[in-house]
Formats: C-alpha cells, sequence, structure tokens
C-alpha cells in the first residue's frame, strides 16, 4: 500500500496535461531552452543563438514549450520574448514524487527482507 503526502497521479483531463510537459521535456534542446528562461525572459533570437540549428527549428520547440504551457510569448514589433511559465511542472514533480514514495517504500520493504533474513520454513 502506498500512502503519501502527495495526490494520486491524476487519470482525468490532467492526465493530458502531464503528457504535454512530459512530452516537452523529453528533449534536450527543450530543456536548454527552459533552462535558459530560468534566467529571465529572452528574445527567441537570444535563445536560438547557442544552437546549431535553424531559426525555424527553434521556433518548432517553442511552439511544443508554448503548447505544453512552460513557456509564454509576447511580440514587441518584430521581435518575439520568450518567458518560462513553471507551473505546469508542480504537477509533474507531484506526479513523480508519488511514485518515488512507492519505490522508496518498495526499497524499504526489500532491506527489512535482507536484514532479518530469509524466513524458514
Amino acid at each position: 500500500m502506498v500512502t503519501s503526502t502527495h495526490p494520486i497521479p491524476p487519470e482525468d483531463s490532467r492526465s493530458q496535461q502531464l503528457d504535454l510537459t512530459f512530452g516537452a521535456l523529453s528533449d534536450p534542446t527543450r530543456r536548454s531552452i527552459l533552462a535558459r528562461l530560468a534566467s529571465g525572459p529572452s528574445t527567441v533570437g537570444e535563445l536560438a543563438a547557442p544552437f546549431a540549428m535553424s531559426r525555424p527549428a527553434i521556433s518548432k520547440h517553442l511552439r511544443v514549450l508554448e503548447q505544453a504551457g512552460l513557456v509564454s510569448t509576447t511580440r514587441d514589433g518584430r521581435v518575439s520574448r520568450c518567458s518560462l511559465d513553471a507551473r505546469p511542472m508542480r504537477a509533474a514533480a507531484d506526479w513523480v514524487a508519488f511514485y518515488r514514495v512507492f519505490w522508496e517504500q518498495q526499497l524499504d520493504a526489500l532491506s527489512r527482507w535482507f536484514e532479518e533474513g530469509e524466513p524458514s520454513s
């Protein structure tokens, strides 16, 4: 039995948000973009600079992050400025934490089994 202070993983419409969040986080380029945005807003050009890829490729990554709700983009004339919105990662962290507690309990039980030895028949 799993006991946790974290909510049971969502199985409803929030599940779609988790899919989008984990999908967005699954790519190293997108994780790098999020790490950069954690320092503050950046223009698309600033975000694209460290990568050896085209501007349209960076824009595709930004669209995935926007669809997941992790990035918001505002336009000021010809300049697009992106900002991090980490709120969807909270639900993902809660989901992971639920299973972390589960696996810790399983490992604790295994440890107790080794410490107590195999029961005699």
